[in-house]
């Protein structure tokens, strides 16, 4: 992997671009190139993202690179594009929207085969921008860019960021910010919004043409079948229930599940207004803009599925009625099926029981009632003891209701006898995937204000942080504790 590393690293002009989207038809898309920071200066560089694209790291040491991804320079190959899309939001459907303050630079193949786009977001006004000033600010890149390698250091399916760009010029949100760009990447950007877009215009020929440039890329088994988009349909549907599953199981809120924010690969797209849990509480609102609850937590699932209808709507000239029930039917069960597991793994449990939804749904609420913090008590967990005569005190004491503990505990001990197995190697499997370290609200906090006063240090502390999030990490563990009274109280909203 080293020698493959030290013989693919590109200067920023040698980047290789393969820029299938700019082919399609205009009407996917407008041309438009971005609107630059003034003085941009580089806040934080991603390493781990430039390896994707065969990037040299020590690009980033040239002062041209921040005026690149601070719109002030193309990159030879570069055909900036902002994409067309429209959407539901907040279960209403708001007609045309599209890239408004982000632009599709291009696709960068490396030399593994794999192409990322890379969407440079604040990149200024598009046509397609409405009242909004095309602009991202210091606050929400942050955000999204330490989220994106937090979820992939979960291993969860996200879009990456290769860096941010700071500048001098204000941006007014609630009130005067720095304004930023965020350097993002992905295979692809295309979401369900997408394809709605041409579905409401009634323009069948494009819905089929991006469905056969997404299928070709994506989904290339299906092409060709005489059921090639029913069965990508169902595919569409798989992949979002398993993602919205690991959404559940690790305990991680969107915030803002808008069709438009749904990717058409199941990758983790538009980070605003996320959050982690912090005590279990399956009604968690983590978007301050969401005064009905539509977004909480405990939603998520059902929205899936609400985005899949509409997306089953938009592929109605490809899909019969039948076909688009029978997508959302294996939605459901494909969401049931790998939460299950992904709790049952949780647990340390290795086999499988008709009771296992029983005691997980138990334990869950059993965790809400006492205002049991999710992330710490699941890593404790591993060091339950199985033994008849075992106590396990220090996890009793998580809870007020002691005795709800001990009935829950005598049923979870007996179900452990039952594998068998050894306690060590159960903390040691359940210790692989409960995380000891999370992106909590006031982790990011810190490193905005901190930011804020031009120090990028923490930003780039927390991402190296969470590219691990399952390790013990020396002298760290001050970023495992439960949020101070000041972090409880965070509020993010749309504008995040």
């Amino acid at each position: 992997m080293r020698s493959y590393l030290m013989a693919h690293r590109h200067r920023l002009e040698e980047l290789q671009f393969d820029n299938t989207y700019a082919r399609l038809p205009e009407a996917f898309y407008a041309r438009v190139e971005p609107t630059p920071l003034p003085n941009p200066v580089l806040v934080s560089f991603n390493p781990d993202a430039a390896a994707l694209l065969d990037l040299d790291p020590d690009e980033a040491k040239r002062p041209e690179f921040a005026g690149v991804f601070g719109g002030q320079f193309l990159i030879p190959g570069s055909e900036p594009v902002a994409m067309l899309y429209s959407g539901h939001q907040f279960g209403i459907y708001a007609g045309q929207l599209g890239d408004g303050r982000a632009i599709l630079l291009g696709e960068v193949r490396n030399g593994r085969g794999e192409k990322w786009d890379l969407h440079l977001k604040g990149a200024g006004q598009t046509p397609f921008s409405r009242d909004g000033d095309g602009r991202a600010v210091l606050r929400s890149t942050i955000r999204e860019y330490l989220c994106g390698e937090a979820m992939h250091g979960l291993g969860i399916p996200t879009t990456r960021s290769l860096c941010i760009v700071a500048g001098d010029e204000p941006v007014l949100r609630e009130r005067p910010e720095v304004g930023a760009m965020l350097l993002r990447m992905a295979p692809t950007h295309v979401r369900f919004g997408s394809f709605q877009a041409f579905f409401a215009r009634r323009q069948p020929e494009y819905v089929k043409q991006l469905a056969d440039h997404v299928i070709a890329r994506f989904y290339p088994h299906l092409a060709g079948a005489a059921d090639t988009y029913p069965r990508f349909f169902d595919a569409v549907s798989v992949r979002t229930a398993q993602l919205i599953a690991k959404w559940q199981a690790v305990g991680w809120a969107h915030g803002v599940m808008n069709s438009d924010n749904m990717s058409i690969i199941g990758l983790t797209l538009d980070y605003g207004p996320y959050g982690f849990l912090d005590a279990y509480d399956p009604s968690f609102i983590c978007n301050h803009s969401d005064h009905h609850g539509r977004y909480s937590f405990r939603n998520q699932p059902d929205i899936g599925y609400f985005n899949l209808r509409c997306l089953g709507q938009a592929l109605s000239s490809l899909v019969t009625p039948q076909q688009e029930q029978e997508a959302l039917a294996a939605y459901e069960a494909a969401h049931a099926a790998h939460y299950l597991e992904l709790m049952r793994a949780k647990l340390g449990l290795q086999k499988s029981t008709s009771e296992d939804g029983l005691l997980i749904s138990d334990l869950l609420a059993l965790m809400a009632m006492n205002q049991v913090d999710y992330t710490i008590f699941f890593r404790a967990l591993g060091g339950f003891k199985s033994g008849a005569a075992e106590t396990n005190d220090s996890l009793r004491d998580f809870f007020t209701d002691r005795d709800g503990f001990d009935r829950w505990a005598v049923r979870y001990a007996d179900r452990l006898r039952a594998e068998t197995g050894r306690d060590d190697d159960r903390r040691a499997r359940m210790n692989q995937v409960n995380p000891k370290y999370i992106l909590r609200n006031h982790l990011a906090q810190t490193a905005i204000e901190r930011a804020q006063l031009k120090d990028y240090s923490e930003i780039d502390r927390l991402r190296q942080l969470l590219k691990d999030p399952f390790a013990e990490q020396p002298d760290m563990d001050a970023y495992a504790a439960p949020p101070p009274d000041w972090g409880r109280q965070i509020l993010v909203s749309c504008s995040s």
